[in-house]
Protein backbone atom coordinates (compact mmCIF):
# COMPACT_ATOMS: atom_id res chain seq x y z
CA UNK A 1 0.00 0.00 0.00
CA UNK A 2 1.56 3.43 -1.20
CA UNK A 3 1.52 5.85 2.38
CA UNK A 4 2.62 9.49 3.43
CA UNK A 5 5.41 9.60 5.82
CA UNK A 6 3.22 10.37 8.54
CA UNK A 7 1.67 7.46 9.67
CA UNK A 8 -1.58 6.27 10.24
CA UNK A 9 -2.75 7.84 6.68
CA UNK A 10 -2.14 6.66 3.26
CA UNK A 11 -0.74 9.20 0.31
CA UNK A 12 -4.41 8.15 -1.86
CA UNK A 13 -6.57 9.39 1.75
CA UNK A 14 -4.13 12.73 1.60
CA UNK A 15 -5.12 13.17 -2.02
CA UNK A 16 -8.65 12.46 -1.91
CA UNK A 17 -9.35 14.84 1.39
CA UNK A 18 -7.10 17.82 0.35
CA UNK A 19 -9.05 17.97 -3.20
CA UNK A 20 -12.30 17.68 -0.92
CA UNK A 21 -10.99 21.13 0.43
CA UNK A 22 -13.01 23.52 -2.60
CA UNK A 23 -15.97 22.29 -2.16
CA UNK A 24 -15.90 22.15 1.27
CA UNK A 25 -15.48 25.55 1.59
CA UNK A 26 -18.41 26.51 -0.63
CA UNK A 27 -20.57 24.54 1.24
CA UNK A 28 -18.90 24.42 5.18
CA UNK A 29 -21.55 26.25 6.81
CA UNK A 30 -24.52 24.57 5.38
CA UNK A 31 -22.97 20.98 6.16
CA UNK A 32 -22.19 22.28 9.34
CA UNK A 33 -25.32 23.12 10.30
CA UNK A 34 -26.97 19.89 9.24
CA UNK A 35 -24.30 18.04 11.39
CA UNK A 36 -25.21 19.81 14.07
CA UNK A 37 -29.07 18.65 13.78
CA UNK A 38 -28.42 15.65 13.06
CA UNK A 39 -26.15 14.83 15.47
CA UNK A 40 -28.82 16.55 18.21
CA UNK A 41 -31.55 14.28 16.55
CA UNK A 42 -30.22 11.09 16.51
CA UNK A 43 -28.29 11.48 19.38
CA UNK A 44 -29.42 14.12 21.50
CA UNK A 45 -27.57 12.49 24.89
CA UNK A 46 -24.56 14.95 23.61
CA UNK A 47 -26.06 18.47 23.23
CA UNK A 48 -25.19 19.05 27.07
CA UNK A 49 -22.05 19.21 25.94
CA UNK A 50 -22.70 22.04 23.22
CA UNK A 51 -23.02 25.95 23.80
CA UNK A 52 -26.99 26.46 23.19
CA UNK A 53 -25.83 30.32 22.52
CA UNK A 54 -23.25 29.65 20.03
CA UNK A 55 -25.57 27.18 18.11
CA UNK A 56 -28.51 29.91 18.28
CA UNK A 57 -25.84 32.35 16.66
CA UNK A 58 -24.31 30.42 14.91
CA UNK A 59 -20.72 30.92 15.56
CA UNK A 60 -20.29 27.04 16.61
CA UNK A 61 -21.78 25.89 13.12
CA UNK A 62 -18.59 28.71 11.57
CA UNK A 63 -16.19 27.34 14.03
CA UNK A 64 -16.90 23.69 12.98
CA UNK A 65 -16.72 24.31 9.40
CA UNK A 66 -13.90 26.55 9.72
CA UNK A 67 -11.94 23.94 11.46
CA UNK A 68 -13.21 21.05 8.58
CA UNK A 69 -11.96 23.26 5.45
CA UNK A 70 -8.62 23.82 7.31
CA UNK A 71 -8.12 20.23 8.22
CA UNK A 72 -8.95 18.99 4.41
CA UNK A 73 -6.63 21.94 3.14
CA UNK A 74 -3.48 20.96 5.23
CA UNK A 75 -3.59 17.49 5.82
CA UNK A 76 -0.36 16.53 4.48
CA UNK A 77 0.98 18.89 6.68
CA UNK A 78 -0.40 18.76 9.88
CA UNK A 79 2.16 20.31 11.77
CA UNK A 80 0.70 23.40 10.74
CA UNK A 81 -2.97 22.29 13.03
CA UNK A 82 -0.63 22.07 15.74
CA UNK A 83 -2.05 25.18 17.56
CA UNK A 84 -5.73 24.62 16.92
CA UNK A 85 -5.30 20.71 17.55
CA UNK A 86 -4.17 21.90 21.17
CA UNK A 87 -7.10 24.53 21.48
CA UNK A 88 -9.92 21.77 20.71
CA UNK A 89 -8.29 19.52 23.37
CA UNK A 90 -8.33 22.27 26.19
CA UNK A 91 -11.85 22.99 25.12
CA UNK A 92 -12.75 19.20 25.12
CA UNK A 93 -11.37 18.35 28.01
CA UNK A 94 -13.08 21.55 30.00
CA UNK A 95 -16.24 20.16 28.62
CA UNK A 96 -15.46 16.34 29.35
CA UNK A 97 -15.12 14.89 26.24
CA UNK A 98 -14.68 11.46 26.34
CA UNK A 99 -13.30 8.64 23.94
CA UNK A 100 -16.77 7.21 23.73
CA UNK A 101 -18.04 10.68 22.14
CA UNK A 102 -15.59 10.79 18.91
CA UNK A 103 -17.56 7.66 16.77
CA UNK A 104 -21.03 9.69 17.40
CA UNK A 105 -19.10 12.65 15.70
CA UNK A 106 -17.50 10.75 12.89
CA UNK A 107 -20.71 8.88 12.07
CA UNK A 108 -23.11 12.08 12.15
CA UNK A 109 -20.28 13.72 10.01
CA UNK A 110 -19.56 11.47 7.82
CA UNK A 111 -23.29 10.72 7.58
CA UNK A 112 -23.92 14.63 6.96
CA UNK A 113 -21.19 14.85 4.16
CA UNK A 114 -23.07 12.24 2.57
CA UNK A 115 -26.60 14.01 3.16
CA UNK A 116 -25.23 17.56 2.05
CA UNK A 117 -22.80 16.63 -0.87
CA UNK A 118 -25.37 13.90 -2.38
CA UNK A 119 -23.91 12.30 -5.54
CA UNK A 120 -20.21 14.59 -5.38
CA UNK A 121 -19.62 12.31 -1.87
CA UNK A 122 -18.45 8.90 -3.51
CA UNK A 123 -17.52 6.31 -1.57
CA UNK A 124 -14.10 6.65 -2.18
CA UNK A 125 -14.42 10.48 -0.56
CA UNK A 126 -16.45 8.88 2.31
CA UNK A 127 -14.21 6.30 3.07
CA UNK A 128 -11.08 8.65 2.55
CA UNK A 129 -13.07 11.01 5.49
CA UNK A 130 -13.41 8.12 7.55
CA UNK A 131 -9.62 6.58 7.95
CA UNK A 132 -8.96 10.80 7.95
CA UNK A 133 -11.36 11.37 10.99
CA UNK A 134 -10.50 8.51 12.86
CA UNK A 135 -6.70 9.44 12.77
CA UNK A 136 -7.53 13.02 13.88
CA UNK A 137 -9.67 11.70 16.87
CA UNK A 138 -6.97 9.47 18.05
CA UNK A 139 -4.61 12.39 18.14
CA UNK A 140 -7.28 14.41 20.12
CA UNK A 141 -8.33 11.48 22.61
CA UNK A 142 -4.25 10.98 23.01
CA UNK A 143 -3.98 14.52 24.10
CA UNK A 144 -6.78 14.88 26.12
CA UNK A 145 -6.37 11.81 27.93
CA UNK A 146 -3.03 13.35 28.96
CA UNK A 147 -4.46 16.89 29.97
CA UNK A 148 -6.75 14.47 32.30
CA UNK A 149 -4.22 12.63 33.44
CA UNK A 150 -2.53 16.03 34.26
CA UNK A 151 -5.24 17.14 35.55
CA UNK A 152 -5.45 14.11 38.46
CA UNK A 153 -2.08 13.85 39.56
CA UNK A 154 -2.07 17.77 40.04
CA UNK A 155 -2.00 18.45 44.06
CA UNK A 156 -5.91 18.56 44.94
CA UNK A 157 -6.71 18.01 41.85
CA UNK A 158 -9.60 16.25 40.00
CA UNK A 159 -11.06 15.11 36.69
CA UNK A 160 -14.92 15.97 35.41
CA UNK A 161 -17.25 18.09 37.80
CA UNK A 162 -16.83 19.13 41.54
CA UNK A 163 -19.28 21.17 43.27
CA UNK A 164 -17.60 24.29 44.78
CA UNK A 165 -19.12 26.89 47.15
CA UNK A 166 -19.55 30.61 46.50
CA UNK A 167 -17.49 32.01 49.83
CA UNK A 168 -17.75 35.74 48.24
CA UNK A 169 -19.57 37.64 45.90
CA UNK A 170 -17.81 40.71 45.04
CA UNK A 171 -19.19 43.79 42.95
CA UNK A 172 -16.82 44.60 40.23
CA UNK A 173 -18.20 47.18 38.38
CA UNK A 174 -22.03 47.92 37.60
CA UNK A 175 -22.06 44.88 34.94
CA UNK A 176 -19.21 42.60 36.54
CA UNK A 177 -19.45 40.56 39.33
CA UNK A 178 -16.41 38.32 40.93
CA UNK A 179 -17.50 34.92 42.25
CA UNK A 180 -14.99 33.29 45.19
CA UNK A 181 -15.08 29.92 44.60
CA UNK A 182 -13.99 26.99 47.54
CA UNK A 183 -14.45 23.29 47.08
CA UNK A 184 -18.02 22.18 49.14
CA UNK A 185 -15.90 19.68 50.58
CA UNK A 186 -13.69 22.27 52.27
CA UNK A 187 -10.38 20.82 50.10
CA UNK A 188 -7.79 22.76 48.93
CA UNK A 189 -7.89 24.25 45.01
CA UNK A 190 -4.86 23.10 42.70
CA UNK A 191 -2.61 25.44 41.34
CA UNK A 192 -3.17 26.90 37.52
CA UNK A 193 -1.08 29.17 34.58
CA UNK A 194 -2.11 32.50 34.55
CA UNK A 195 -4.68 32.91 31.81
CA UNK A 196 -6.73 29.79 32.31
CA UNK A 197 -10.77 29.23 32.84
CA UNK A 198 -12.26 27.34 34.35
CA UNK A 199 -15.87 25.22 33.26
CA UNK A 200 -19.17 26.12 35.19
CA UNK A 201 -21.74 23.75 35.03
CA UNK A 202 -25.60 24.58 35.78
CA UNK A 203 -29.01 23.18 35.25
CA UNK A 204 -30.44 24.45 32.25
CA UNK A 205 -33.81 24.48 33.62
CA UNK A 206 -35.39 22.10 30.84
CA UNK A 207 -34.01 18.65 33.02
CA UNK A 208 -30.44 19.23 31.27
CA UNK A 209 -27.03 20.91 32.12
CA UNK A 210 -25.08 23.53 29.80
CA UNK A 211 -21.74 24.64 30.44
CA UNK A 212 -19.85 27.80 30.01
CA UNK A 213 -16.18 28.65 30.23
CA UNK A 214 -14.86 31.84 32.22
CA UNK A 215 -11.71 32.73 32.59
CA UNK A 216 -10.22 32.91 36.04
CA UNK A 217 -9.29 36.84 37.56
CA UNK A 218 -6.82 36.44 40.08
CA UNK A 219 -3.14 34.79 40.55
CA UNK A 220 -3.41 31.39 42.10
CA UNK A 221 -4.45 30.44 45.67
CA UNK A 222 -4.62 27.83 47.64
CA UNK A 223 -7.51 28.46 49.37
CA UNK A 224 -10.00 29.53 46.19
CA UNK A 225 -10.73 30.57 42.62
CA UNK A 226 -12.17 33.52 41.35
CA UNK A 227 -14.11 34.26 38.34
CA UNK A 228 -15.07 37.11 37.00
CA UNK A 229 -18.27 37.22 34.89
CA UNK A 230 -20.20 40.21 32.90
CA UNK A 231 -23.73 39.64 32.96
CA UNK A 232 -24.59 39.01 29.73
CA UNK A 233 -28.56 40.38 28.31
CA UNK A 234 -29.20 37.41 27.17
CA UNK A 235 -26.89 34.75 28.57
CA UNK A 236 -28.40 31.94 30.24
CA UNK A 237 -25.85 30.88 32.69
CA UNK A 238 -24.40 34.15 33.59
CA UNK A 239 -27.89 35.65 34.37
CA UNK A 240 -28.22 32.41 36.43
CA UNK A 241 -24.11 33.16 38.04
CA UNK A 242 -25.70 36.63 38.91
CA UNK A 243 -28.32 35.44 40.67
CA UNK A 244 -26.58 33.78 43.04
CA UNK A 245 -25.86 34.22 46.89
CA UNK A 246 -23.11 33.68 49.06
CA UNK A 247 -23.43 30.06 50.26
CA UNK A 248 -25.02 28.16 47.03
CA UNK A 249 -23.03 25.33 45.13
CA UNK A 250 -22.30 24.94 41.71
CA UNK A 251 -20.84 22.70 39.83
CA UNK A 252 -16.95 23.28 38.24
CA UNK A 253 -14.48 21.52 35.90
CA UNK A 254 -10.77 21.91 36.85
CA UNK A 255 -8.37 24.40 35.40
CA UNK A 256 -7.74 24.35 31.27
CA UNK A 257 -6.79 26.51 28.21
CA UNK A 258 -3.95 27.12 26.18
CA UNK A 259 -3.84 30.90 27.01
CA UNK A 260 -1.14 31.79 29.52
CA UNK A 261 1.70 33.61 30.47
CA UNK A 262 4.52 31.10 31.01
CA UNK A 263 6.25 31.92 34.46
CA UNK A 264 9.01 29.28 33.82
CA UNK A 265 10.24 31.33 30.71
CA UNK A 266 12.43 34.46 32.07
CA UNK A 267 12.72 36.88 28.98
CA UNK A 268 13.92 40.34 28.72
CA UNK A 269 11.24 41.37 26.77
CA UNK A 270 9.00 43.97 28.20
CA UNK A 271 4.99 41.95 28.83
CA UNK A 272 3.13 44.06 27.10
CA UNK A 273 -1.03 43.30 28.49
CA UNK A 274 -3.98 44.59 26.42
CA UNK A 275 -7.55 44.09 27.41
CA UNK A 276 -10.92 45.48 26.54
CA UNK A 277 -14.24 45.14 29.12
CA UNK A 278 -14.15 41.40 30.83
CA UNK A 279 -11.41 40.51 28.89
CA UNK A 280 -9.21 41.89 31.78
CA UNK A 281 -9.79 38.90 33.53
CA UNK A 282 -7.38 36.52 32.13
CA UNK A 283 -5.05 39.46 31.76
CA UNK A 284 -5.16 40.67 35.34
CA UNK A 285 -3.98 37.37 36.56
CA UNK A 286 -1.20 37.41 34.63
CA UNK A 287 -0.22 40.56 35.75
CA UNK A 288 -1.11 39.79 39.22
CA UNK A 289 1.13 36.38 38.38
CA UNK A 290 4.28 38.18 36.90
CA UNK A 291 4.41 41.02 38.99
CA UNK A 292 4.90 38.59 41.98
CA UNK A 293 7.30 35.96 40.57
CA UNK A 294 9.40 38.37 38.11
CA UNK A 295 9.38 41.44 40.05
CA UNK A 296 12.38 42.80 37.66
CA UNK A 297 10.49 42.38 34.26
CA UNK A 298 8.82 45.77 32.78
CA UNK A 299 4.78 45.21 32.87
CA UNK A 300 2.77 47.90 30.59
CA UNK A 301 -1.11 47.35 31.16
CA UNK A 302 -3.50 49.19 29.13
CA UNK A 303 -7.11 48.51 29.51
CA UNK A 304 -10.04 49.84 27.86
CA UNK A 305 -13.62 50.39 29.11
CA UNK A 306 -16.66 52.38 28.18
CA UNK A 307 -16.73 54.63 31.14
CA UNK A 308 -16.08 54.26 34.72
CA UNK A 309 -19.41 52.81 35.16
CA UNK A 310 -17.86 49.22 33.55
CA UNK A 311 -14.90 49.76 34.41
CA UNK A 312 -13.91 46.63 36.49
CA UNK A 313 -10.63 46.75 38.99
CA UNK A 314 -10.49 50.28 39.20
CA UNK A 315 -8.99 50.21 42.66
CA UNK A 316 -7.09 46.72 42.54
CA UNK A 317 -5.43 48.43 39.32
CA UNK A 318 -4.27 51.52 41.21
CA UNK A 319 -3.05 49.13 43.72
CA UNK A 320 -0.63 47.35 41.68
CA UNK A 321 0.51 50.59 40.00
CA UNK A 322 1.29 52.33 43.14
CA UNK A 323 3.36 49.13 44.46
CA UNK A 324 5.32 48.44 41.48
CA UNK A 325 7.28 51.24 39.74
CA UNK A 326 8.06 48.54 36.64
CA UNK A 327 4.20 48.64 36.10
CA UNK A 328 3.22 51.01 33.60
CA UNK A 329 -0.64 51.26 33.73
CA UNK A 330 -2.81 53.17 31.24
CA UNK A 331 -6.60 53.09 31.34
CA UNK A 332 -8.44 54.32 27.99
CA UNK A 333 -12.17 55.05 28.24
CA UNK A 334 -14.56 54.85 24.96
CA UNK A 335 -17.72 56.87 26.02
CA UNK A 336 -16.78 58.79 28.84
CA UNK A 337 -19.20 60.74 31.16
CA UNK A 338 -18.46 63.97 32.80
CA UNK A 339 -18.04 62.66 36.11
CA UNK A 340 -15.49 60.53 34.88
CA UNK A 341 -13.55 63.30 33.44
CA UNK A 342 -13.84 64.81 36.99
CA UNK A 343 -12.87 61.81 38.82
CA UNK A 344 -9.68 60.97 36.26
CA UNK A 345 -10.13 57.51 36.56
CA UNK A 346 -9.00 57.24 33.14
CA UNK A 347 -5.80 58.51 31.48
CA UNK A 348 -7.42 58.90 27.52
CA UNK A 349 -10.41 58.95 25.63
CA UNK A 350 -11.23 56.94 22.35
CA UNK A 351 -10.56 53.52 21.15
CA UNK A 352 -7.22 51.54 22.36
CA UNK A 353 -5.05 52.08 18.90
CA UNK A 354 -1.86 51.64 17.54
CA UNK A 355 -0.60 54.95 18.10
CA UNK A 356 -1.67 54.51 22.08
CA UNK A 357 0.65 51.24 22.29
CA UNK A 358 3.53 52.60 20.54
CA UNK A 359 3.63 55.93 23.24
CA UNK A 360 3.54 53.39 25.77
CA UNK A 361 5.96 50.42 24.84
CA UNK A 362 9.78 50.91 25.06
CA UNK A 363 10.29 49.32 21.81
CA UNK A 364 8.17 47.21 19.45
CA UNK A 365 9.96 43.88 20.64
CA UNK A 366 7.95 42.55 23.10
CA UNK A 367 5.94 39.93 24.30
CA UNK A 368 1.90 40.45 23.51
CA UNK A 369 -0.77 38.94 25.46
CA UNK A 370 -4.42 40.52 24.66
CA UNK A 371 -8.07 39.83 24.98
CA UNK A 372 -11.14 41.73 24.51
CA UNK A 373 -14.30 41.85 22.23
CA UNK A 374 -13.93 41.17 18.65
CA UNK A 375 -13.46 44.37 17.27
CA UNK A 376 -10.40 45.51 19.46
CA UNK A 377 -8.34 41.66 19.21
CA UNK A 378 -8.98 42.29 15.44
CA UNK A 379 -7.26 45.54 15.66
CA UNK A 380 -4.35 44.37 17.73
CA UNK A 381 -3.62 41.49 15.91
CA UNK A 382 -3.74 43.35 12.73
CA UNK A 383 -1.29 45.83 14.09
CA UNK A 384 1.06 43.64 15.44
CA UNK A 385 1.22 41.35 12.44
CA UNK A 386 1.94 45.00 10.56
CA UNK A 387 5.00 45.88 12.94
CA UNK A 388 5.99 42.32 11.90
CA UNK A 389 5.91 40.30 15.45
CA UNK A 390 7.00 37.05 15.47
CA UNK A 391 3.92 34.85 16.12
CA UNK A 392 5.98 33.23 19.31
CA UNK A 393 5.41 36.61 21.03
CA UNK A 394 1.83 36.88 20.30
CA UNK A 395 -0.93 35.80 22.52
CA UNK A 396 -4.45 36.19 22.68
CA UNK A 397 -7.94 34.44 23.59
CA UNK A 398 -10.69 34.85 21.26
CA UNK A 399 -13.96 32.96 22.43
CA UNK A 400 -15.35 32.55 19.21
CA UNK A 401 -14.12 31.22 15.45
CA UNK A 402 -10.67 31.74 15.60
CA UNK A 403 -11.11 32.02 11.97
CA UNK A 404 -12.73 35.30 12.29
CA UNK A 405 -9.76 36.66 13.59
CA UNK A 406 -7.21 35.47 11.78
CA UNK A 407 -8.83 36.47 8.43
CA UNK A 408 -7.45 40.05 8.81
CA UNK A 409 -4.36 38.32 8.26
CA UNK A 410 -5.24 37.16 4.80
Amino acid sequence: METNDKPGLTQRTIDVVKSTAPVLQQNGELLTRHFYQRMFRENPEVAPLFNRSNQESGNQQRALAGAICAFAANVDQLEVLGAAVETIAQKHAALRILPEHYPIVGANLLASIREVLGAAATDEIIDAWAEAYGFLANILIGREGHIYQIQARTEHGWNGFKSFRVARKVPESEVICSFYLVPADGGKVPSYKPGQYLTVRVADGEGSTTMRNYSLSSAPSPDHFRISVKAEPKGAVSGLLHGLKEGDVVEVGPPCGEFFLDLTEHHERPLVLLSAGVGITPVLAMLESVLAEQPQRQVIFIHGALNGRTHAFRQKLQELATGHPQLKLHVRYSEPEEKDRERRWHDSEGFIDAELIESLIPRRDCDYFFCGPKPFMSGIYRQLLAWGIPGSQVHFEFFGPKQELEAVAS
